[in-house]
C-alpha cells in the first residue's frame, strides 16, 4: 500500500472516507487475488498425499488441478461482464463467498469424486471474483499514474502468491495435512466477504440486455480449448480427443465473434479489439505466461527429482524469483507514464529467451547455485517488466463501464497462455524423455520455452517501432463499416 498516495487510495475501490478506509478496501481485493493465485500452486505440492489418501488413479489425479482450471478459465469473460452489469462489489462478494465455501468442502472431501466436483465449483467462484479485482483497482483510478501503481500492486501480489503457494503447500502438507492447503482459504475468505460491503464501494451498473448467446459460446470455447490443451500431453496431439476439442473450441470461438458483431450489448465489445496496443499486449501476455510455465513445470521437477530437494526446499528456492519480480515491477509501474509499455515488454521477452537458453544447458553435473539461481533471477526480472506493462497495455483506454470485461480478458489470456504453454512444453519433454531418467527431454523443453519467448518478441516489435506518447494507443485496427455502425448502436 505504500506505493499509492493518500489521494490515489481514496479514489480507488473504497467507499468515500479516510485514506485508511481506502487502504482496507484495496487490501481486501488484493487478498482475494492472493487467494485465487495461491490456489493454482499450493495444491500441486500436496498431490502425492491426495493420491494416497483418496485413492486416485494416475490419470484421475490430474483432475484435481484440471477441474479447477477448466471452470476458472472458461468463465472469466462471463465473470468480468457480470461485474459490469450487476455491480463489481456484488459479483466480487458472491464469487469470493463461493470460492471460500467450496475451498472448505474440497478440504473435507471424503473421496476423489467429491474433491474434483468441489474443486470445479471453487473454480467457478474464482472466475466470478477474479475479474472484479483488477477492474475495481483500475476503473476508478483518478489518473494514469494511479492506475499504473494499482497494476503494480496487482502484479506484485500475483507474483508473491505463485511462490508462496509452493512454500505454504510444503509446510502445510509436511506439518499438518494436504487438506490444510484448501482450508487456508476459509478464514481469509470469510473475513474478506464480511468486510467488502463496508470498505468497497459498489460500481455503477451498465444498462442493457445480457448477451446470453455470447456468454454460452465464449464459455464453451474457453472450456473446450483449455480442456483440449491440458489433456493433449496425455491423449496425444493427433488423438481424436485433442483434435475434436480444439475443433469444437474454434467453432464456438467463431460463433462468439459473429455474435458479438451483431448484438447491441455484447459480452465483449469488438471495439476493445480495435486497439493495436491492446491486441499486441494480449498476445505478449499470452506467450509470456506460456513460456514461464517451464520455470514451474520443469524446474520444480528438476529440483525435487534431480537435486533431491524436499517440497518445502523447492518452494523456498523460488523466493529469489519473487524478490526479483517485486524489485522490478514497482519501479516499472512508475516509469510507464513516461515509457511506452511495449518497450519494457520487449526487453523482458529478450531476457526470457536468454533465461531458457541458459537453462537448456542443465546436465547431470549442474547445481542450483551454478545453473538455476541465475535463470530464476532473470525470470523474475522479465516478469517484473512484462506483467505490469502488458496489463497496462490491455487496460489502457478502457472505459470504466467495460473494465470488468477487459479484466476478464486479461485473466483469460493468462489461463489460455498457461494451458497452451504447459501443453506444448510437456509434450516436447515427453517426446524426448527416457523411462526412469529425468534429464532427457529437459534441453528440448527449455528450447521450446525460449521459442515461445521469441514469439513474445515478435508480438511487440511492431508496437515498439511506432512513435507517440507513452500512454497513447498506437492506433486502431480498422473496423469494417458494419462493425463501426454496430458500435455506434451499442453506444
Amino acid at each position: 500500500m505504500s506505493s499509492l498516495s493518500q489521494a490515489d487510495a481514496g479514489a480507488l475501490v473504497a467507499k468515500p472516507g479516510s485514506a485508511r478506509r481506502a487502504a482496507f478496501g484495496i487490501t481486501i481485493v488484493l487478498i482475494a487475488q492472493l487467494m485465487i493465485i495461491l490456489d493454482s500452486t499450493i495444491v500441486n505440492v500436496a498431490l502425492p498425499d491426495i493420491k494416497t489418501d483418496l485413492h486416485f488413479g494416475p490419470a484421475a489425479l490430474s483432475w484435481v488441478l484440471n477441474g479447477y482450471i477448466l471452470a476458472f478459465g472458461g468463465l472469466l469473460l462471463l465473470g468480468g461482464r457480470l461485474g459490469d452489469i450487476v455491480g463489481r462489489r456484488r459479483m466480487f462478494s458472491v464469487g469470493l463467498a463461493m470460492f471460500t465455501l467450496f475451498s472448505l468442502l474440497s478440504g473435507l472431501a471424503p473421496n476423489a469424486g467429491l474433491l474434483v466436483a468441489a474443486r470445479a465449483l471453487q473454480g467457478i467462484g474464482g472466475a466470478l471474483a477474479a475479474p472484479q479485482v483488477l477492474a475495481l483497482l483500475t476503473a476508478s483510478a483518478p489518473n494514469e499514474a494511479a492506475r499504473n501503481r494499482a497494476i503494480g500492486l496487482y502484479a506484485s501480489v500475483s507474483a508473491i502468491a505463485g511462490t508462496l503457494g509452493y512454500v505454504l503447500g510444503g509446510v502445510l502438507t509436511d506439518l499438518a495435512s494436504w487438506r490444510w492447503t484448501l482450508f487456508i482459504n476459509v478464514p481469509l475468505g470469510i473475513i474478506s466477504v464480511a468486510l467488502a460491503g463496508r470498505f468497497i464501494a459498489e460500481t455503477p451498473r451498465e444498462k442493457g440486455r445480457f448477451d446470453f448467446v455470447g456468454a454460452v459460446s465464449a464459455t464453451g470455447a474457453a472450456v473446450a480449448l483449455v480442456w483440449a490443451l491440458t489433456t493433449a500431453p496425455n491423449h496425444g496431439w493427433d488423438s481424436a480427443w485433442t483434435i475434436g476439442g480444439l475443433a469444437v473450441g474454434a467453432a464456438l470461438l467463431l460463433g462468439f465473434i459473429l455474435t458479438e458483431r451483431r448484438v447491441s450489448h455484447p459480452l465483449l465489445r469488438p471495439t476493445l479489439l480495435h486497439s493495436r496496443l491492446r491486441v499486441g499486449s494480449m498476445l505478449a501476455f499470452f506467450t509470456h505466461v506460456g513460456s514461464q510455465i517451464a520455470m514451474y513445470f520443469i524446474v520444480v521437477q528438476y529440483l525435487e527429482i534431480q537435486l533431491g530437494f524436499s517440497p518445502l526446499k523447492a518452494g523456498l528456492a523460488f523466493v529469489p524469483l519473487t524478490v526479483a519480480v517485486l524489485m522490478v515491477a514497482q519501479p516499472i509501474t512508475k516509469l510507464l507514464a513516461r515509457v511506452h509499455p511495449p518497450r519494457f515488454i520487449l526487453l523482458g521477452a529478450v531476457i526470457v529467451v536468454g533465461t531458457f537458453v541458459w537453462l537448456s544447458n542443465i546436465d547431470g553435473r549442474s547445481t542450483f547455485l551454478g545453473s538455476v539461481l541465475g535463470p530464476m533471477i532473470l525470470s523474475g526480472t522479465a516478469t517484473g517488466l512484462i506483467y505490469p506493462s502488458s496489463v497496462s497495455g490491455i487496460m489502457s483506454g478502457v472505459e470504466p463501464e467495460h473494465a470488468g470485461a477487459a479484466s476478464g480478458l486479461v485473466q483469460t489470456m493468462q489461463q489460455l497462455g498457461g494451458a497452451t504453454g504447459l501443453a506444448v512444453i510437456a509434450s516436447v519433454y515427453a517426446a524426448n524423455a527416457r523411462p526412469g531418467q529425468f534429464l532427457p527431454g529437459v534441453h528440448q523443453a527449455f528450447i521450446a520455452a525460449a521459442i515461445i519467448g521469441g514469439v513474445t518478441v515478435l508480438s511487440v516489435l511492431p508496437l515498439v517501432a511506432r512513435t507517440g506518447s507513452p500512454t497513447s494507443d498506437p492506433g486502431p485496427i480498422p473496423a469494417s463499416k458494419t462493425e463501426a455502425e454496430l458500435s455506434k448502436v451499442a453506444d
